[in-house]
């Protein structure tokens, strides 16, 4: 089989879920060809820059100029007339990539991807099946695309959502968004929590923290930990060296039963701290602090609750371990979307940087069958193991080209 797949680089959770999807096929066929492209990139780096940039700038300094955006571009407007002829003129640089890989199937985890497919077909590059994947938890307009013979969504919910996008209902699957498949496979618990130095006994909230503002992050954990309920916390700053750094500082200063709080010191080479411990403060909480992990999937599974926002492959990698979620500073957008998504579907609680937060906290871990109430209802609204799904949808589809 070979496989091009189209994604973007704004935001992480696009190329995850392409490179998931990739680790799947390979298992199941490592004779395969797959190509994941940053589309964006590809067509120019410029306009990637511009692009990316523009994202970042947006969703973290003006979320609701961002969110305004969001909503523009989901309806019928001089903007997207002005992207689609954009994208046909920057795919006539595209036949060299379809020469190199001869796609028997192209894939796509973006909006602009699926746009760009859509203008190859058109042009008449590759004739071959065009695979949308939707990477959040409501339909948008720019997914939408002629020649796309497979949407794949997050939720049934979405199905009514995109047929009222006039989209054939027989072309919408909801088999939900590709995570790698570790995290689908329990691991030893009492082994992970040895290892991490952590105590087996007691629950254990895993805070997902690199996407957050310095500050706001500082806030919510303070209120997190000042809960009267007995727990530990797990931190993960992700490549957020800021963060890292102003926690690193912050936990310093604090100590439980004489014992300073562990610090995961595997930091890029690049990165300096200069720490100044003192003991003057006491901790609430035992604390693990990392900076960056490719072992998500242990932390999660070792956790009993998850604090993150909702970014649609986080969510989605949560709902795979059946993690309970409290949703924190979802930007305007998709992000608002799929917490309100997820706390309507009782997956999810919202999070406040203020004392709600502790109330909420202290109501869930000390009443441990409104969590087992959560997991419940992650597990009926789980699309169940979605790389294996597409996978089987994708060799349907290039079986029904090979006929035609």
């Amino acid at each position: 089989m070979n496989v091009l797949i189209f994604s973007a680089t704004t935001g992480g959770g696009h190329m995850r879920a392409a490179n998931a999807l990739k680790q799947y096929i390979l298992d199941k066929e490592p004779d395969s060809v797959i190509k994941i492209e940053d589309t964006i990139e590809y067509a120019s780096p410029f306009l990637n820059k511009a692009v990316t940039g523009g994202y970042v700038y947006m969703a973290t300094k003006t979320p609701n100029v961002y969110g305004t955006f969001y909503n523009i571009i989901d309806k019928e407007s001089p903007m997207n007339k002005t992207f689609e002829i954009a994208v046909n003129q920057y795919s006539k640089k595209f036949p060299p990539l379809i020469e190199e890989v001869k796609p028997d199937i192209i894939v796509t985890t973006h909006p602009i991807g699926t746009e760009m497919a859509s203008a190859i077909k058109h042009r008449g590059y590759a004739n071959v099946p065009i695979v949308s994947i939707l990477t959040d938890f409501a339909s948008h307009q720019t997914y939408v695309s002629e020649g796309v013979d497979a949407y794949i969504v997050s939720s049934n919910e979405m199905i009514g959502q995109m047929m009222a996008r006039g989209i054939d209902g027989e072309t919408i699957f909801p088999y939900g968004i590709p995570v790698k498949q570790n995290f689908f496979y329990p691991i030893n618990r009492a082994e992970a929590f040895e290892t991490e130095g952590l105590n087996p006994d007691i629950p254990t909230i895993l805070i997902m923290a690199g996407s957050f503002g310095v500050t706001d992050i500082l806030k919510v954990y303070h209120k997190i930990v000042k809960s009267p309920c007995d727990f530990q916390v797990i931190v993960i700053t992700g490549k957020n060296e800021k963060l890292y750094e102003t926690f690193v500082k912050y936990l310093s200063k604090l100590t439980l039963n004489n014992t300073l709080f562990e610090f995961d010191l595997q930091k890029p080479d690049n990165f300096k701290t200069s720490l100044k411990f003192s003991r003057h403060k006491k901790a609430l909480k035992p604390t693990k602090l990392l900076y960056y992990t490719d072992e998500v999937e242990k932390y999660m599974h070792m956790s009993d609750m998850i604090v993150t926002k909702p970014g649609g492959l986080t969510v989605s990698e949560a709902i795979a371990v059946g993690l309970p979620m409290g949703i924190f500073k979802a930007i305007p957008g998709q992000e608002e979307q799929n917490a309100d998504y997820l706390i309507r579907s009782g997956m999810a609680v919202k999070i406040e940087k203020n004392n709600k937060c502790t109330e909420t906290i202290t109501e869930l871990m000390s009443e441990p069958e409104k969590l087992a109430q959560m997991r419940t209802n992650i597990q009926n609204h789980s699309c169940g193991n979605s790389s294996e799904k597409i996978y089987s949808l994708m060799k349907d589809l290039i079986k029904k080209y090979s006929e035609k």
